[in-house]
């Protein structure tokens, strides 16, 4: 029996937002210190998987992210749009504590779980169909027992660990939001996906684990 299809998952390093705690959003934002850090131990980490191509946003944190994976696995990342975050419109820039006082119902139905569009932005719905469509175009070029890894953000993975998984949105929210520079990793059973690893790694000093931030 060949080996599953699979695809790694692999949250950017820490921006400045992260440690000041605002929602970034599809805003672009560059590595700090840590994160770059984060990105080299994260490189070392995921090289010897031996990923077949390598995807990533092209959000510089992401890109900068992928960088440093590139050069230690031997692979020349490619920037999709597809893996960006989710947009979050007026949120993006926010503290949480400015984002309750401005958008109190939004804020109230994101604690809740429930999948509602914030700021004008996108619901996790529909960055999981994008993100998912992109991986899947990997995947079907690559054909069986491909490891597709791609460089990504909280949102996007946990929206496309929820979509390849066939969860309801609304329960997304019972997947933990993956640390700076760790990954989830998913195989193809043939009768469905399974999340074979969650939130691995170990990234060096602070993180953070929200998503969409």
């Amino acid at each position: 029996m060949s080996q599953p299809r699979r695809v790694l998952l692999l949250r950017h390093g820490r921006t400045e937002w992260n440690a000041s705690g605002r929602f970034q959003g599809q805003q672009d934002s560059a590595l700090d210190g840590i994160g770059r850090a984060q990105a080299a131990a994260a490189a070392v980490a995921v090289a010897p998987m031996q990923p077949d191509v390598l995807l990533t946003s092209d959000l510089s944190r992401a890109l900068h992210t992928a960088a440093f994976v590139g050069d230690e696995a031997g692979l020349v990342p490619v920037a999709e749009p597809r893996l960006r975050e989710i947009h979050l419109g007026r949120w993006e820039g926010l503290t949480r504590a400015e984002a309750r006082a401005q958008f109190p119902e939004e804020y109230a139905s994101w604690q809740a779980g429930i999948d509602a569009r914030r700021g004008d932005g996108e619901t996790y719905a529909e960055v999981g169909a994008r993100a998912v469509a992109c991986l899947t175009e990997a995947l079907d070029s690559l054909g069986p027992g491909c490891l597709v890894a791609a460089v990504t953000h909280g949102g996007t993975a946990r929206s496309a660990i929820g979509t390849l998984l066939a969860l309801d949105p609304d329960t997304w929210w019972r997947l933990a939001p993956l640390g700076n520079c760790r990954w989830s990793l998913l195989s193809d059973m043939g009768r469905g996906w399974r999340l074979e690893e969650h939130n691995a790694g170990q990234p060096p000093e602070e993180e953070t684990g929200d998503d969409a931030r």
